[in-house]
């Protein structure tokens, strides 16, 4: 094949557990407070003694202590935005989220200058590595894709049963382009458990944004990844090379230069439009919602009416 190697009917089976796992805790934790606290505050606190005292050097790079502690991060500062009215206070909270975003983006860009430089060749941190000029085009579109962010100040709370924190400026174009940019960086950075923690992990925060749950990427991305990062410092060997499970990447430099192309191209395009509407609109991107004007942007901001709607709603009951 030319990605992977082959792929036995038992890893398919196993990419769908993955991916439905994912789907289903993000679901679980979207819908009750209490499941928001327990994965995020209780199941983190109850794990760091044991990954602090079984971590394996040799596996579990410095890489993988700040992932999985900047993705809970992300999932605790978007707790605040969901649960509570601090950020309508505070307008200033909101920037923490593009922020903790940005310092995601940061972690793998550096990572993939570092393996480009470092020219790996060969078991690393308990993987095989092969690198090439695609760590040199992913890290560049992965810098773009980070200075694209935009819009943040738009972002608000749903109100009802499962409150969601939504983000109507993050366009289908830059979800899309950011998914095929980490999954070009998994590919080359994190080569051992790419079939699942590179196609498997973005595709789960991807489609409920896309089809269940509009608006919620940002959310999803940060819970889905948290659950993954938890997963793999307490089980680190199940996804590894020599594991049943584990799908080996075909190391073939035509595919870490085809995906790696791919995701530079998709960052260029979005880079195009998007400057295209500042100059055309006059916009400020630090302080001002690019894409207002376009109805995907209107269905989402739709649900922030709803939830103004509702609150007025309660507050003429108290009175």
């Amino acid at each position: 094949m030319f990605f992977f190697e082959s792929i036995p009917w038992y890893n398919v089976v196993m990419w769908f557990v993955v991916f439905g796992l994912l789907i289903g805790l993000n679901e679980i934790v979207r819908s009750s407070k209490k499941a928001s606290i327990f994965m995020f505050m209780a199941v983190p606190i109850a794990l760091t003694p044991i990954w602090f005292f079984t971590a394996d050097p040799e596996i579990t790079s410095w890489f993988h202590w700040v992932k999985v502690y900047s993705a809970l991060a992300g999932s605790l500062i978007y707790m605040v935005i969901r649960f509570t009215d601090y950020h309508k206070k505070h307008p200033w909270y909101l920037m923490l989220v593009p922020g903790i975003l940005a310092l995601n983006i940061a972690e793998a860009v550096v990572r993939e200058f570092q393996v480009g430089i470092m020219g790996f060749e060969g078991m690393v941190d308990g993987m095989y590595y092969i690198s090439g000029g695609w760590n040199y085009v992913n890290a560049v579109a992965g810098i773009l894709n980070l200075v694209l962010i935009c819009g943040w100040v738009g972002i608000f709370a749903t109100s009802g049963k499962k409150k969601d924190m939504l983000w109507p400026d993050q366009t289908k174009l830059w979800i899309v382009a950011y998914g095929i940019w980490n999954i070009a960086y998994v590919y080359s950075c994190a080569p051992g458990n790419a079939f699942y923690s590179g196609f498997a992990l973005n595709i789960a925060a991807t489609v409920p944004a896309l089809l269940w749950a509009k608006g919620t990427w940002m959310q999803n991305r940060a819970q889905t990844l948290t659950f993954w990062m938890m997963w793999v410092m307490t089980f680190p060997y199940f996804f590894a090379v020599g594991s049943t499970f584990n799908v080996s990447v075909s190391y073939n430099p035509a595919a870490n230069w085809t995906i790696a192309l791919l995701s530079l191209a998709l960052n260029v395009v979005l880079a195009v439009w998007q400057v295209t509407r500042i100059v055309k609109y006059k916009l400020n991107p630090l302080k001002e919602e690019l894409w207002k004007d376009t109805n995907e942007y209107k269905k989402i901001n739709a649900m922030r009416e709803d939830a103004i709607s509702e609150q007025e709603t309660a507050a003429s009951r108290v009175l």
